[in-house]
């Protein structure tokens, strides 16, 4: 971060400290006061990955809701002058977050350090429909890479480089130690995913879901993606007839009879391969693009992808 930028964060902070004493001093109750350095990330994923690598060090806020579309979730007036106001903004990128974007743009031209994860994790691109992609999408790239545990790995590590290099008053030595703790956590939920799929023989290693998102599993664990529901990698498209008849002959000739729907989005669709197919599909619920609210099964990351890949093994393997 340069020096004047640097500057009015440091003045952003002492007013905001000026204002807690003013407040003190009168009845009037203050929002908004916190004088502590602040990390702001878009999606609740990420945000669960920041907190574990910032602890206690600066106050993280995360705008995207448990149960949220990060396609289609969107920012008060109040929210998008936290991007604004914070000394680094994390954000997924490569076109996840599609109404808010523009405000992590504006705060990015105002001043505030922003770290594109997305971007910085050697993403893959959508491939083509006849591969198991969305055609229209094909060669852009795919933001979904937190289903590869190992490209969250890098995306930690790079995480508390910046939170170092653009939060003044953390403890380096603190971020380091939660980073190097975090990532061992992260490579044994690699090698447990490793052996969990393991159990799934090849013929059964082909996936189809209700759009595309686990392309990134599917190159790291060795599966096919047969299709989507909804041909595209946002849930903001529409499928047609036509692509509805396009999958279930895939499904048929691939002898695949699971799908798996994000449990936050409506299974109609996936409903309406069952009936396509005379009702020899199974339907399994997976949490593939928000974390859920505390106890609902998928409240961090790491218990995320352990009941994704519990449920995948199962429903792949008939268990």
């Amino acid at each position: 971060m340069t020096a004047p930028k640097r500057t009015v964060l440091r003045l952003r902070r002492l007013l905001a400290a000026l204002v807690a004493l003013a407040c003190a001093g009168t009845a009037t109750a203050c929002v908004g006061t916190d004088d502590r350095p602040r990390v702001v990330v878009t999606t609740n994923i990420l945000g669960d990955i920041t907190q574990e690598i910032v602890g206690d060090q600066a106050e993280v806020t995360v705008l995207m809701k448990p149960n949220a579309d990060p396609h289609s979730f969107g920012l008060s007036a109040m929210q998008a002058a936290q991007l604004e106001r914070a000394d680094l903004v994390v954000f997924n990128g490569l076109g996840l977050e599609e109404n808010v974007l523009r405000h992590v743009r504006a705060a990015r031209e105002a001043g505030t350090a922003t770290f594109e994860a997305g971007k910085a994790v050697n993403p893959l691109t959508f491939q083509t429909h006849d591969e198991g992609g969305p055609k229209e999408e094909a060669g852009q790239p795919d933001p979904h890479f937190w289903t590869d545990p190992d490209r969250v790995r890098k995306a930690a590590g790079l995480i508390a480089e910046q939170v170092v290099e653009h939060v003044d008053g953390v403890d380096d030595k603190a971020i380091h130690a939660n980073a190097d703790r975090y990532d061992d956590q992260l490579a044994d939920l690699t090698a447990w995913m490793d052996e969990s799929f393991d159990r799934v023989p090849e013929q059964r290693r082909a996936l189809v879901t209700n759009h595309h998102v686990f392309g990134y599993l599917a190159d790291r664990f060795g599966f096919r993606v047969i299709g989507a529901v909804i041909p595209s990698g946002t849930t903001l498209a529409s499928p047609s007839s036509s692509d509805l008849r396009s999958l279930t002959r895939a499904m048929r000739e691939a002898g695949v009879q699971t799908v798996f729907a994000d449990s936050s989005q409506p299974k109609r669709l996936a409903e309406v391969l069952r009936t396509e197919l005379g009702g020899r599909v199974r339907v399994v619920e997976l949490y593939s693009e928000s974390l859920t609210a505390k106890g609902e099964g998928a409240d961090t990351y790491l218990r995320m992808m352990r009941a994704n890949t519990t449920a995948m093994t199962d429903g792949l393997t008939g268990a």
